[in-house]
């Protein structure tokens, strides 16, 4: 039998050049993880990672497959190469979970963070696409992100870099902004759109999880998108370059309270026979219990921390390979971890606190950790650098920033970018920035050396500074710092500061709350010493709250009543004067006399006269009438 003949060698050549530009190019694919990690002393991070890709033809052809097309032509019609947003809420303990996730770089500061590569010749050219940028990403995402005008917006210098590999060819004409709302209340109206641009669309695969009351009610949370090229041979062309997008959402959840929704939705005291006190103290008694302290990891599920267990595998995730391993969770290895029927677990070898599961297709995935001895428990990474940054002084015409830096290792010195961008309502004097080294003492992170007094001025540690001073409802103050922390110290950072007078419409309807001011970021350099740091890693402060001097706003009714008060008595006087007839006194009592003899006449007349008329006295007129009837 002839395997080859005309029609099938026909039907082979004719697709011969399709198979080998398929095979030529790059080859999108979806891939999702989550990774869950118990924290002290009762908390839990959930780290939810979706990741997609599309070709650089695909993309500029409008021909979306897993790359959300919503997304897709925003970036494409604001002339954006690489973007990142950050929504998020609340504060990271570091002194209590350790290292932040991703290393910081996909976690923002308090309310909603934006910066973004885009293409560009001139300046006036680039604001004019991150508008475009801004205002269409404010209707994707319902957020208010077209509030992010010239006065919150910064072109930073040494803080970020591309995370992306760009074509060499439009590296001169990419441009970087950077804006932030720290006033922005991330809310469930963020998440839909977030879950609309995967390709599950939050009903199958580990995006089942994602419930808008279970993740805003974590002690923090930050959900992140990531857009970046991924170009072969450094950029060389674009013909193989790959459009990356990374959705990542994590979440810190108070075990206890996440479980107490279910099991008590109506919050109860504790029965006295399920408390568990301290009995070794000399003056317990019945009448009085004081808690003991459980360093044990308590037990959990997915259904009792999330409310509902995973709804099988998202079918364009790989099914093979390290790629399927969709779950992981952070436990020793000799600790029991219970799945439902059809999960395969594997033990990584190079990690032991760490186990990752392949989801069943269809059937639902429930994980279930039992309670933990206290000899078992997971190490926490130590974080290279703590910041901490506060308001000083009083009063409301200026005042001062203090953010403390400290370095906890004994042997590697810290270098880092500072970046801070404040409204152009706070005037920052730059002749008063100063840097102090202090000694342990005064921090209360814990180290390994003995604490001294000694505290130096040290005028060198900043190496570089960038500043560019705010002009007046057009931009903001843009500093930048180039920093190195010695081991084992603390770095004091101050400076002052006067306080603007807003007009009374630029004050918001809570104006005695005060004006959010962005968090600082921290961008730490990668260093020969510390190889760990090769990666981007980013520590974001807290958001700070700035009080303005504010008008008595009751003081507009006041002057309305006053006003409205002299305009009627004013036009009262006038009417009178224009209105009213002056007469002399004599008249009047001449006036007076006669009126009273016509009403005595006219009353007798009408006494007598009878029959078929009768009298009208018309008293208008000051006059007698006769009316027949």
């Amino acid at each position: 039998m002839n395997l080859w003949s005309p029609s099938l060698l026909s039907l082979y050549l004719l697709l011969l050049p399709t198979l080998i530009l398929t095979s030529a190019a790059p080859s999108t694919d979806y891939h999702e993880q989550l990774l869950l990690r118990p924290l002290p002393p009762s908390a839990l991070l959930a780290s939810f990672n979706f990741r997609s890709n599309t070709t650089a033809a695909s993309f500029e052809s409008q021909n979306f497959r897993f790359f959300p097309r919503s997304l897709g032509q925003i970036l494409h019609h604001a002339r954006t190469k690489e973007l990142h947003l950050r929504f998020s809420l609340g504060r990271w303990d570091a002194e209590s979970w350790g290292a932040r996730p991703w290393g910081g770089a996909r976690e923002g500061g308090t309310g909603v963070e934006l910066w973004a590569w885009v293409e560009a010749t001139s300046d006036d050219e680039a604001d004019a696409h991150w508008l475009t940028l801004t205002n269409a990403l404010s209707g994707l995402f319902c957020a208010s992100l077209n509030f992010i005008d010239s006065t919150r917006t910064v072109r930073p210098v040494r803080s970020f870099e591309p995370w992306g590999q760009h074509p060499s060819s439009s590296l001169p004409n990419l441009h970087l902004l950077h804006g932030t709302l720290p006033k922005e209340p991330v809310c469930t109206e963020n998440l839909t759109p977030f879950l609309k641009l995967l390709p599950c669309k939050g009903k199958v695969g580990i995006s089942s999880l994602l419930d808008g009351h279970k993740l805003f009610d974590a002690s923090w949370q930050s959900m992140a998108i990531d857009v970046r090229p991924l170009c072969p041979d450094g950029g060389a062309g674009t013909d193989e370059c790959l459009l990356e997008i990374d959705q990542t959402v994590d979440m810190v959840l108070d075990i206890d309270r996440s479980k107490r929704h279910r099991d008590n939705p109506i919050p109860r005291p504790v029965p006295v026979e399920d408390l568990v006190c301290n009995t070794s103290i000399p003056y317990y008694s019945h009448g009085a219990c004081l808690p003991l302290d459980d360093s044990s990891d308590p037990s959990w599920s997915l259904s009792e921390i999330f409310g509902r267990t995973i709804h099988g595998s998202c079918p364009l995730t790989q099914r093979s390979g390290s790629e399927a391993e969709t779950v992981c969770i952070e436990v020793p290895h000799e600790r029991q971890v219970y799945t439902s029927a059809g999960s395969v677990e594997r033990k990584l070898e190079d990690n032991q606190f760490r186990r990752c599961y392949v989801l069943p297709d269809v059937d639902e995935f429930e994980m279930v950790l039992p309670l933990g001895p206290p000899t078992i428990a997971t190490p926490l990474t130590q974080p290279l650098l703590y910041a901490e940054r506060s308001f000083t002084g009083h009063g409301q015409e200026r005042g001062g920033v203090q953010t403390l830096l400290t370095n906890p290792s004994t042997s590697h010195a810290v270098s880092f970018v500072y970046l801070e961008t404040l409204p152009w309502f706070m005037k920052p004097y730059l002749h008063t920035l100063i840097a102090r080294i202090s000694s342990p003492s005064t921090s209360s992170i814990p180290t390994d050396q003995p604490p001294t007094s000694k505290e130096t001025k040290d005028e060198d540690i900043i190496q570089e500074m960038f500043y560019r001073p705010a002009l007046d409802r057009h931009r903001p103050t843009h500093l930048e710092l180039m920093m190195t922390v010695p081991p084992n110290s603390t770095v004091t950072l101050t400076y002052d500061f006067d306080k603007a007078i807003l007009r009374y419409t630029e004050y918001p309807p809570d104006a005695n709350r005060g004006f959010d001011v962005a968090p600082a970021i921290i961008r730490l350099l990668p260093t020969s010493s510390s190889p760990s740091s090769s990666e981007n890693q980013y520590i974001h402060t807290t958001t700070l709250l700035l009080s303005l001097p504010t008008p008595d706003f009751s003081m507009p009714y006041n002057v309305i009543i006053l006003t409205s008060t002299v305009m009627a008595l004013a036009f009262g006087s006038v009417f009178n004067l224009l209105v009213r007839r002056f007469v002399g006194a004599e008249e009047v009592e001449a006036w007076a006399l006669k009126a009273k003899i016509r009403r005595v006449v006219g009353r007798g007349r009408e006494f007598w006269v009878g029959g078929d008329e009768k009298v009208v006295v018309q008293r208008g007129g000051g006059g007698v009438g006769k009316k027949d009837l």
